[in-house]
Protein backbone atom coordinates (compact mmCIF):
# COMPACT_ATOMS: atom_id res chain seq x y z
CA UNK A 1 0.00 0.00 0.00
CA UNK A 2 1.34 3.38 -0.96
CA UNK A 3 2.46 5.46 1.97
CA UNK A 4 0.34 8.86 2.43
CA UNK A 5 2.03 12.10 1.04
CA UNK A 6 4.56 14.01 3.52
CA UNK A 7 5.51 17.89 4.21
CA UNK A 8 9.08 17.79 3.35
CA UNK A 9 9.44 20.11 6.50
CA UNK A 10 7.78 18.26 9.71
CA UNK A 11 7.43 14.91 7.96
CA UNK A 12 3.68 14.92 8.84
CA UNK A 13 0.90 13.63 6.64
CA UNK A 14 -0.28 16.53 3.73
CA UNK A 15 -4.26 17.09 4.72
CA UNK A 16 -6.42 15.65 2.45
CA UNK A 17 -9.64 17.20 0.32
CA UNK A 18 -10.50 20.83 -1.32
CA UNK A 19 -7.76 22.81 0.52
CA UNK A 20 -4.77 20.57 0.51
CA UNK A 21 -3.20 22.27 -2.62
CA UNK A 22 -3.13 26.10 -1.07
CA UNK A 23 0.39 25.20 0.42
CA UNK A 24 1.38 22.19 -1.85
CA UNK A 25 4.01 20.26 -1.37
CA UNK A 26 4.22 21.79 2.65
CA UNK A 27 1.28 20.97 5.25
CA UNK A 28 0.91 24.53 6.13
CA UNK A 29 1.96 28.15 5.58
CA UNK A 30 4.54 27.98 8.35
CA UNK A 31 6.47 24.71 6.74
CA UNK A 32 6.45 26.66 3.28
CA UNK A 33 7.65 29.99 4.89
CA UNK A 34 10.55 27.78 6.82
CA UNK A 35 11.46 25.92 2.90
CA UNK A 36 11.35 29.57 1.84
CA UNK A 37 13.75 30.80 4.47
CA UNK A 38 16.10 28.00 3.70
CA UNK A 39 16.22 28.78 0.07
CA UNK A 40 17.02 32.59 1.12
CA UNK A 41 19.92 31.70 3.98
CA UNK A 42 21.46 29.70 1.28
CA UNK A 43 20.89 26.61 3.02
CA UNK A 44 20.42 24.70 0.08
CA UNK A 45 22.89 24.86 -2.04
CA UNK A 46 24.70 21.93 -5.25
CA UNK A 47 28.04 21.53 -4.33
CA UNK A 48 30.28 22.01 -7.55
CA UNK A 49 33.83 22.37 -8.32
CA UNK A 50 34.95 26.25 -10.01
CA UNK A 51 36.75 25.76 -12.62
CA UNK A 52 39.84 28.91 -13.50
CA UNK A 53 39.85 30.42 -16.64
CA UNK A 54 43.63 29.94 -16.29
CA UNK A 55 43.63 26.11 -16.04
CA UNK A 56 41.48 25.43 -18.64
CA UNK A 57 43.86 27.84 -21.05
CA UNK A 58 46.80 25.59 -19.81
CA UNK A 59 44.98 22.71 -20.16
CA UNK A 60 44.33 23.26 -24.00
CA UNK A 61 40.54 24.34 -23.98
CA UNK A 62 39.34 22.96 -26.99
CA UNK A 63 40.43 22.90 -30.98
CA UNK A 64 39.57 27.00 -31.24
CA UNK A 65 42.24 27.66 -29.11
CA UNK A 66 44.63 25.85 -31.78
CA UNK A 67 43.34 27.82 -34.50
CA UNK A 68 40.91 25.50 -36.25
CA UNK A 69 37.41 26.14 -36.72
CA UNK A 70 34.48 24.69 -34.75
CA UNK A 71 33.57 22.27 -34.98
CA UNK A 72 36.57 20.86 -36.90
CA UNK A 73 36.14 21.02 -40.21
CA UNK A 74 32.78 22.85 -40.75
CA UNK A 75 34.02 26.55 -39.76
CA UNK A 76 31.46 28.53 -38.05
CA UNK A 77 31.53 29.92 -34.48
CA UNK A 78 32.84 28.23 -31.03
CA UNK A 79 30.15 27.48 -28.56
CA UNK A 80 29.81 30.19 -25.78
CA UNK A 81 31.81 29.32 -22.64
CA UNK A 82 30.53 30.43 -19.10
Amino acid sequence: MPRAPQCPICKRPLPEGAGAAVFHPFCSKRCADADLGRWLTGSYAIPAVEVDDESESEAGGGPDEAGEPWPPGRGGRPPVRH
